[in-house]
């Protein structure tokens, strides 16, 4: 098969070398992972792409967990898993759309008219929204050219921007999201019910098996009680910026990244006026704690958010937060400004100088009160820390992060972490497997959470090993060094036989080795800087051997049997953000 016009510079690695332990197990996991994922799906959707269960509204067990069953299955693909992947994953978020479209709440009065409308969540907060578009907002990974992901792209992203009249979700004079609840039908401005978030009444002794060790409905609506606040803006609508990311990366149009911007930069005015903590609550007159009596630490899912567990009678902090994160994240990637970074990171250090010494031992704070700092603990406050360190590259951050795992193999300290953590994953993989096996619910006792834990997507250390990246959250987009895509077959993903390595990072290089373990036929793979073409590649070395590049991507010719180290020397968020497949960009 003759190979696209790449418009890009080429380099060959020739010397053959004996098929490496971990380029190995690092195929053989993305093919087992694809015949689990095709055995999951068998198990739990029908030929409709409908879950199989019970569906129901809400927190616990909501449209949004019937999707999330399916997270990692976008990024197994984009890593070079077989098409089946990309086509269940498809087929599976057009049947959970018609699935909760038809469903309609009876009591609760947001979703009587339908879960979803207009393709999106009718209304609800960014914590579960993130877990609903786990899969949407990374399609354009593997997918971009798709005409119904480019209609929903604009859509969703219209949503956020009042470019839809039934959904005014955002105040442009104060620069907020007016509720912590808001969706297609636009932001809810009444104080929350337990009901709101639990969903219609359902019998649970006996048939279901909540997640949150509820035995019956009255402890669901228990779990709920305190979460009322939520009127006003929260750190947590800043993942509402993926859309406008994702927006401006397939479209290229100004108006989303001058939105995302202006949002995530009211957020950074609030959080320095704030003595650099970002708040938890923005009134709708604009104002830091404006519809929490003026405590910035206020309203759900905020600083001072600590609850009762029905069940034990046990105290639970659930300040959320950190979800806020992604906003400064996209931003980065639509400008390459650290500035964005160094909010959070600003952030950090300033709650840590909170630390004081209980019974001899330093302690740091994690929430914040009516009577201040509390939650001490002996581990440092370091949510968020591994993106300020890997996006800022800033060695300062280290001091927040573990030394062991990935970080260690970074920093050299951690050779066989490779083979360890991908034999750690063929165990993870089997048991997950097994339990979907020995799985008994069946269609009227399965809610939609129940099948999570037997999801056999385990990408998190391929993200690391392969792309250089971090695992994303739920609804934020990729995060990584490097990609690769197929030039003979046109898809995302490295082609069938090829295996690679992140082994080191610094500010301005990726160490990368590719690997060819098939002996007879040679491998050809084009490697792009970033998830999409954000980072800019100088030139590659191997051996004594130097390709200048100056592109987002070039190619390597893998010969049978083949592999080697290549340092590529990068500017990192030096070029605008792109969904387009590297042979389609100019």
């Amino acid at each position: 098969m003759p190979i696209p016009h790449l418009n890009r510079k080429s380099f060959s690695v020739d010397r053959p070398i004996p098929p490496p332990t971990w380029a190995l197990l690092e195929r053989e996991l993305i093919r087992a992972q694809t015949l689990a994922c095709e055995a999951f799906f068998d198990r739990y959707f029908d030929e409709r792409g409908y879950l199989i269960c019970i569906p129901r509204w809400g927190g616990n067990d909501g449209p949004d967990d019937a999707i999330e069953n399916l997270t990692g299955w976008p990024i197994l693909h984009a890593l070079g898993a077989s098409d089946s992947i990309l086509h269940m994953y498809k087929q599976a978020w057009e049947g959970h759309l018609r699935q909760y479209t038809e469903a309609k709440t009876v009591e609760v009065p947001i979703a009587r008219d339908g879960m979803y409308y207009k393709e999106f969540s009718v209304m609800f907060d960014w914590f579960h929204h993130g877990e609903g578009l786990t899969v949407f907002n990374l399609q354009g990974l593997s997918d971009p050219y798709d005409r119904l992901f480019q209609n929903r792209v604009r859509r969703y992203a219209g949503f956020y921007m009042n470019e839809d009249p039934q959904a005014p979700n955002y105040d442009p004079m104060h620069k907020i999201i007016r509720s912590m609840f808001n969706g297609s039908r636009g932001p809810l401005l009444r104080k929350a019910t337990a009901l709101d978030w639990a969903g219609d009444p359902i019998g649970v002794e006996g048939r279901f098996d909540a997640k949150h060790g509820e035995r019956n409905f009255e402890e669901m609506l228990a779990h709920f009680k305190d979460y009322t606040d939520i009127v006003g803006d929260h750190p947590l609508n800043l993942a509402a910026t993926t859309l406008a990311i994702n927006a401006y990366m397939l479209t290229g149009e100004e108006k989303y990244k001058a939105w995302l911007l202006e949002y995530v930069d009211a957020w950074a005015e609030r959080t320095a006026s704030n003595g650099g903590i970002i708040p938890s609550n923005i009134g709708l007159d604009g104002t830091i704690g404006g519809e929490c009596d003026g405590r910035w630490y206020g309203g759900c899912y905020g600083w001072g958010f600590t609850v009762v567990v029905p069940q034990t009678g046990a105290l639970a902090d659930r300040n959320a937060h950190v979800r806020g994160i992604a906003g400064f994240g996209n931003a980065l990637l639509a400008t390459g400004d650290q500035s964005y970074v160094d909010v959070w990171r600003k952030m950090i250090e300033t709650i840590n100088s909170n630390q004081k010494t209980i019974d001899g031992q330093v302690m740091y704070p994690h929430m914040h009160g009516d009577d201040g700092w509390y939650s001490y603990t002996p581990q440092p406050y370091n949510q968020g820390a591994l993106d300020v360190y890997y996006w800022s590259m800033n060695r300062e951050a280290l001091k927040w992060l573990p030394t062991d795992g990935w970080i260690g193999f970074l920093e050299g300290s951690n050779p066989g972490y490779p083979t360890e953590v991908l034999q750690r994953d063929f165990s993870t993989l089997r048991q997950k497997v097994q339990g979907m096996h020995e799985d008994t619910t069946t269609l009227d006792t399965r809610l939609s959470d129940d099948p999570l834990g037997f999801n056999p997507a385990v990408v998190g250390s391929l993200i690391e090993l392969m792309l250089g990246g971090i695992p994303p959250r739920h609804g934020e987009p990729l995060h990584c060094r490097v990609r690769y895509f197929d030039p003979v077959n046109r898809r995302a993903g490295i082609p069938e036989d090829v295996a690679a390595l992140v082994e080191k990072l610094t500010d301005d290089e990726t160490t990368l080795s590719l690997v060819n373990i098939n002996p007879v036929e040679e491998r050809m793979v084009v490697v792009q800087g970033g998830a999409y073409a954000e980072h800019q590649l100088v030139c590659a070395t191997i051996d004594d051997k130097t390709l200048s590049i100056d592109k987002p991507a070039f190619t390597v010719r893998l010969a049978p049997g083949a592999g080697g180290r290549i340092v590529l020397k990068m500017k990192r968020y030096a070029n605008q953000p792109t969904l387009v497949f590297p042979w389609d960009r100019d």
